[in-house]
């Protein structure tokens, strides 16, 4: 290993088990930490027993804003004379547009459907909107109107009839919430908005309180103790996602890909905080070394906070692995199953290398598909599973908000042809009023 330059240096074929380990394992110790998700825990019983109180003691303790249970709903005044620059307006419209668009395919993929599977018995499945969901958007470190509207815009196109987001308050402020957020909800008819501090909002939403309604599923990206608060819930009955933890990128390349670019590409999701993750994996060490150099170029123009961050991503959380072909690459990928994955190798090798690809929250093909694109206004979901989730769970699109309900008819002679296999199986497994469901009817 090598940590010449932005990037810690790594090759594959040499790393030992241990250090593979190391590198594909992130994201779930900070979140499943024995002393945060006590705290979480005693912070979601405060809540299921005081609601709003406790709500409000959370804000005071950890955003240090004082607030009545009366201020915790944002009125339907402030969100309408909520304002953004003309730029972001059309921006939020842009996005809007083209997330509809992909959500509202899905939709039409996802109706009823059935086929009669032997003579007289029909099967199928009746698709419908869950009936309530919470949409947690962060705050703290930037203001996130786009993860508003990648969650809000799956909700609505899916027909959820009662949608509920909470947002913690602009930090430093006396309550005031993201005018671009508030944008969002305005546009998609959000109305149920509440400033809450995000674990004792994602109990709030779970539980109820005075102010702030039920919902059975909750979905949202955010820090470790928020991403615990959700999966703290499950244990009461609410629905979340697996898991939306600290984000990460994989770029896989090879030498035709442009350096500069490359470097650009790999700050995106690096910028974001010191607990994120960029993977480099390419087949090139001549191209890594030019990275290498772009990376200080462009880390120089960043500010402070931000270059710290993408030097911790690509340096002891992630870094550059060389691979000795692109076969081996998405191996190592599919192994990583990341949140954010980019394809930019030759045109030639191009679709037989995304064949091999299987594990990862999104995958963007080329180098005119930044990170940035999909996650502003591409309209694939942006809102993805992280700390290899990947690999068994999907981002949240309208299908997150919809279920399925399997519905069967059969005629009678559709039963009594499957009686005699009814009969063997109850009776084996010792059943008796099963067998005699059938024998009543049908005199057996």
């Amino acid at each position: 290993m090598s940590t010449t330059g932005v990037m810690r240096r790594m090759r594959w074929a040499e790393m030992s088990a241990g250090d593979k380990g190391a590198l594909l394992h992130r994201g779930l110790d900070e979140i499943f930490d024995p002393e945060l998700r006590r705290s979480i825990a005693e912070l979601i019983d405060d809540v299921r027993t005081d609601g709003d109180a406790a709500v409000c003691r959370a804000l005071a303790r950890f955003d240090r804003i004082e607030l009545t249970p009366a201020q915790l709903r944002v009125s339907a005044g402030e969100i309408e004379a909520a304002h953004v620059s003309p730029e972001v307006d059309a921006a939020i419209d842009d996005a809007i547009a083209h997330l509809r668009a992909f959500n509202e395919h899905l939709v039409r993929r996802a109706s009823d459907w059935s086929f009669e599977s032997e003579p007289g018995l029909v099967v199928g499945e009746k698709v419908t909107p869950i009936t309530s969901a919470g949409l947690f958007v962060p705050s703290g470190k930037a203001s996130y109107p786009s993860v508003a509207y990648q969650l809000g815009v799956p909700a609505v196109v899916a027909g959820v009839p009662r949608i509920a987001l909470v947002v913690p308050p602009v930090p430093g402020g006396a309550g005031e919430v993201d005018p671009a957020v508030l944008t969002v909800c305005r546009k998609l008819g959000i109305t149920d908005v509440f400033r809450v501090n995000g674990p004792a909002g994602i109990a709030a939403l779970g539980f109820g309180t005075e102010s702030i309604p039920k919902v059975r599923k909750v979905v949202g990206p955010g820090s470790p103790a928020v991403t615990c608060a959700q999966v703290e819930m499950q244990r009461h009955g609410v629905a979340t996602m697996m898991l939306l933890g600290p984000t990460e990128s994989v770029v896989i390349a090879d030498a035709s890909a442009d350096p500069l670019r490359l470097a650009a590409d790999l700050l995106i999701e690096a910028e974001h905080g010191t607990d994120s993750a960029v993977v480099f994996i390419t087949t090139s060490a001549e191209l890594a070394d030019r990275v290498d150099v772009e990376l200080v170029r462009q880390l120089a123009a960043l500010p402070a906070v931000r270059a710290e961050a993408a030097r911790a991503s690509l340096g002891v959380n992630g870094g550059c692995v060389l691979v000795d072909d692109l076969a081996t690459a998405a191996a190592v990928s599919n192994a990583y199953a990341p949140e954010h994955l980019q394809l930019a190798v030759a045109p030639s090798v191009e679709d037989d290398t995304l064949a091999l690809l299987t594990d990862a929250g999104e995958i963007l093909v080329g180098q005119h598909t930044p990170f940035s694109a999909a996650n502003f206004v591409i309209g694939c979901p942006a809102s993805l599973p992280t700390s290899g989730f990947a690999e068994v769970s999907s981002g949240i699109t309208a299908e997150a908000f919809l279920k399925r309900t399997a519905v069967a008819r059969a005629d009678e002679r559709a039963l009594t042809r499957m009686a005699p296999s009814i009969l063997a199986l109850a009776d084996h497994e010792g059943f008796p009023a099963h067998g005699n469901a059938i024998r009543e009817r049908l005199g057996r």
